[in-house]
């Protein structure tokens, strides 16, 4: 609070010192008052004040009006003045009741079968507020059911537009694919002329998920495949991603960052029947290996530089829809998922004398564009199939918990299987965050080069959350300059600096989402307007929170660096050969399209 500027405010007949560039929403939860809000999100995001849910009483000389408290500046009511704030003047209260009852009557009453069923913010408020669902009756909105794109489903029956879903993809990925269409009654979001997601340039990222307040949006479910795939005698194996243990406790009751979910995880995993039950850490650190040597070769070469980081699917989307001409920069290597499910069709399914048919590949992923990836016909190295069979989120797969009756907080802690695949680094765990695959690859690069481990072993010049983070190595008199970059807004910026040949990096690691895997599409909701204080740091806090759990797996570890995993160097020496050699190329890397269509086209 130094250095600010504050003022009395008099909410409810008391006075409180404020900053006075707060709202009466901000001030009111800073001081104890959690007014329900809708369409607000978070200090600093988004407020297009549509829904009126926050509306106070502002009083003067015994005459109010209401207005909307997440936009309303406390600096034009203060207490010197006269100005009282009412939260629960009788007007008040009926008016946040009245715009409630009206959004309900245009809502979609299947609250049993919606994915938010539980979470759902409007029935939340409509709680709060003592909203009835039938005080207005009449004809609905038509309804659009958006169902064609591969990892975002639109249903506008459960939109109350908010508008959030519209300035996230603002904010975050800078390119508006939502918006505000038709007028009136008739009015929906959806992308430019009602379109389906499958047929814009949607990263299918999720972003706008994460921050839907109802069913509106949702991921693309995959539990049925996986069910009928283990009713027909499938091998159904399945991987998870780092990012999803630094989340899953929080969809049974845990806060945010209080538990390192993967020793039930693993527990639960196993109890809902899969043949095998692997870390896609073991996939990080395999991709670390050929992203390694590929920007390797690309200096001793002279290759193309920088070299782009390839295992966001998001990005990649994003690239190939507005930066084709930068294809030669990105890597080629696949991600690590999709190599590792390449590794389960091909070494692992030949080791236990299996069919590449047969086996089944289940990904656990906290990202929706990861559904579509699985579906690019480049990653299907093994006779034609798909390197990775069904993707679920980590939503998906709390709810494969839920569905199957496992007490979360009852489980024992068990480890991963081990088998052929089973060991990982820390290096792979922290892919996870944002700057972690840039650390990762710097480590067993720094060893490719020098044949040294480098240390200290962390590289804490690509931590953190900061929009673009430079830093500069010095690989025994080799200077290699790298950026870290997260939310394509920013991704944006480095990638124009690169086709204005004003780039002089070596390596650039993008990640779509916003603070990497642990805030990506798919992962457990935030919701910040439902806490009683009121933050402009609380994105970061609690991507921060997640991405301490992956810092710490990585600190506890033994095995630090890709390099010196023993499955890695085992796979290697038994199967692949060498890193970037024939097969490798063959089974993990892909390759990328400069004429991108749309997702049915």
């Amino acid at each position: 609070m130094e250095n600010q500027e504050m003022i009395n405010i008099n909410i409810e007949g008391r006075t409180y010192s404020v900053p006075k560039d707060m709202t009466i929403l901000e001030a009111a939860r800073k001081v104890g008052y959690n007014i329900p809000t809708l369409c607000y999100w978070n200090k600093g995001h988004n407020s297009l004040a549509s829904c009126r849910v926050c509306l106070v009483e502002v009083e003067l000389n015994g005459r109010g009006r209401l207005v909307a408290s997440c936009v309303y500046p406390v600096a034009d009511c203060p207490a010197e003045k006269g100005f009282v704030i009412r939260v629960s003047s009788p007007a008040a209260v009926a008016a946040r009741r009245a715009s409630v009852e009206l959004l309900l009557s245009n809502h979609s009453k299947d609250c049993q079968s919606c994915v938010k069923n539980g979470k759902c913010e409007l029935l939340h408020v409509a709680n709060i507020t003592g909203a009835r669902d039938n005080r207005f009756e009449g004809e609905k909105t038509p309804t659009t059911l958006d169902e064609c794109a591969p990892g975002i489903v639109r249903d506008t029956s459960k939109c109350i537009l908010c508008g959030r879903c519209i300035e996230k993809c603002k904010e975050a990925q800078g390119i508006g694919i939502l918006g505000f269409e038709k007028r009136g009654f008739n009015t929906i979001v959806a992308p430019a002329q009602n379109k389906s997601f499958a047929n814009v340039p949607c990263l299918q990222c999720g972003q706008c998920i994460e921050v839907c307040p109802t069913g509106a949006l949702s991921e693309h479910r995959e539990i049925d495949k996986i069910d009928a795939a283990m009713a027909a005698g499938k091998k159904v194996v399945v991987q998870t991603a780092p990012a999803v243990r630094a989340a899953i406790a929080e969809e049974f009751g845990h806060r945010i960052g209080e538990q390192n979910g993967t020793g039930r995880m693993v527990a639960a995993l196993h109890r809902l029947g899969f043949f095998r039950v692997f870390d896609t850490n073991f996939g990080a650190d395999l991709t670390i290996m050929e992203e390694a040597q590929e920007l390797i070769n690309r200096i001793t070469n002279k290759g193309v530089l920088p070299q782009i980081t390839s295992c966001s699917p998001g990005w990649i989307n994003y690239m190939e829809f507005f930066y084709p001409d930068l294809i030669p920069n990105v890597s080629t290597c696949k991600s690590p998922h999709e190599m590792e499910g390449a590794i389960l069709k091909s070494y692992f399914a030949k080791a236990h004398d299996l069919k590449p048919e047969d086996v089944y590949v289940v990904s656990v992923m906290p990202c929706t564009a990861k559904k579509y990836e699985a579906k690019r016909p480049q990653n299907a190295a093994v006779n034609g199939l798909p390197d990775v069979d069904a993707v679920i989120t980590t939503r998906e797969l709390a709810d494969m918990i839920k569905r199957a009756g496992i007490l979360w907080d009852e489980l024992p802690e068990e480890e991963f299987d081990q088998d052929l695949l089973g060991q990982y680094s820390g290096a792979g765990a922290i892919f996870g965050v944002t700057g972690g695959v840039m650390e990762a690859a710097l480590r067993t690069a720094y060893h490719t080069l020098t044949g040294k481990e480098y240390g200290p072993i962390e590289f804490h010049e690509v931590r953190g959350f900061k929009d673009i983070r430079e830093a500069e190595i010095d690989i025994e008199g080799t200077k290699v300059k790298v950026a870290v970059t997260s939310g394509m807004k920013n991704g944006k910026i480095l990638l124009d600096q690169i086709r204005a040949g004003k780039a002089d990096y070596a390596f650039i690691e993008i990640m779509c989402c916003p603070g990497g895997c642990i805030n990506g599409g798919g992962q457990p909701f935030v919701k910040p307007n439902l806490l009683p204080q009121e933050g402009a740091d609380i994105l970061d806090t609690y991507r921060q929170k997640r991405a301490d759990i992956l810092y710490g797996i990585d600190e506890k570890m033994t095995l630090r660096q890709s390099h010196n995993n023993p499955d890695i160097i085992k796979l290697y020496d038994e199967y692949l050969g060498k890193p970037c050699g024939h097969l490798s190329e063959e089974l993990l890397h892909t390759s990328y399209v400069d004429d991108r269509p749309c997702y049915d086209d």
